[in-house]
């Protein structure tokens, strides 16, 4: 592979993520100036980005930490300031503690974040824990485009809107940082009748986010948090939901292993002078080396 192309590739997922870092500052200025359906549209752009960058990083085997970390920062203004102030520029500016709302909100993403940092990053998942950042955020910056269609005008519109989406944002904030596992995208191709069916579900998804874009957004977005909950409490019924996030490691003993035996790091060494190679195994607990032939 020649040098150029080599180096283009690698910085191929940070480019992604920095457009998305893009998409979630022009969004915020798009608020700020009253332009909702333009801020909505943007993340709805920031969350594609979002799902691309991780999945480039993987085939092109130029994942990093760097890249996990500067994808984290950048989520959470895309998908954490930017959709709270959206609905704070919408609902919430007249009162004097409206911001309060969008700061429980943003804190959740942090923390979401932080957890997914710590527990998943890194690699392909079968699941989140806890609801994904960017369907919370395009849940609340969609809103908008919704609320200008002709069922919200002729059902929808005498509610008040500025209490349910404040509270929309604190419920999300929980779900974020639950343990409520949620589905990731499936995997598709020619191979399966599973991967063939869900290539045909996603060529109907993509046909519907062009013919109608301000139904099918918010109304995903809706149907995935509820569906995610729904199964949860399910599940929890049934007593099949874990109690705790099921990432964590047992707390106890670090040196000791699941059986209860305590764990001994050993180390490799070359032969040794007229003998043949020594294991040596270290006992944290006394210090002592112990030679074994």
């Amino acid at each position: 592979m020649r040098p150029n192309l080599k180096r283009g590739i690698v910085v191929l997922p940070s480019a992604l993520t920095l457009a998305n870092l893009f998409f979630g500052v022009w969004a915020m200025v798009s608020a700020a100036q009253g332009r909702f359906e333009t801020a909505a549209w943007l993340i709805v752009g920031a969350a594609f980005l979002d799902m691309i960058d991780g999945r480039v990083a993987r085939y092109t085997a130029t994942g990093s930490k760097f890249g996990e970390q500067l994808d984290s920062l950048v989520d959470a203004i895309s998908f954490g300031v930017a959709p709270a102030l959206i609905i704070y520029f919408q609902f919430l500016r007249e009162g004097p503690w409206g911001w309060i709302a969008s700061f429980i909100y943003i804190t959740a993403v942090v923390m979401r974040l932080a957890r997914f940092n710590v527990e998943q990053a890194g690699g392909a998942k079968a699941v989140f824990y806890g609801l994904p950042s960017p369907t919370a955020g395009s849940l609340l910056a969609t809103f908008y485009p919704f609320s200008q269609t002709a069922f919200f005008a002729n059902n929808l519109a005498g509610l008040p809107w500025a209490d349910i989406m404040t509270g929309t944002m604190v419920v999300l904030g929980g779900l974020m940082v639950s343990h409520i596992p949620y589905a990731v995208v499936p995997k598709f191709g020619f191979r399966t009748a599973k991967g063939v069916a869900t290539l045909g579900l996603m060529v109907l998804t993509l046909a519907a986010t062009f013919l109608f874009p301000r139904y099918y957004f918010f109304g995903m977005a809706v149907l995935y948090t509820a569906y995610g909950l729904a199964k949860s409490l399910v599940l929890g019924l049934f007593e099949r939901l874990p109690d705790r996030d099921p990432l964590l490691d047992e707390e106890g003993d670090p040196d000791m292993d699941e059986a209860g035996a305590e764990q001994r790091d050993l180390t490799y060494e070359g032969p040794t002078r007229g003998g043949p190679r020594l294991l040596r195994r270290r006992q944290p607990s006394i210090g002592v080396d112990v030679e074994e032939p």
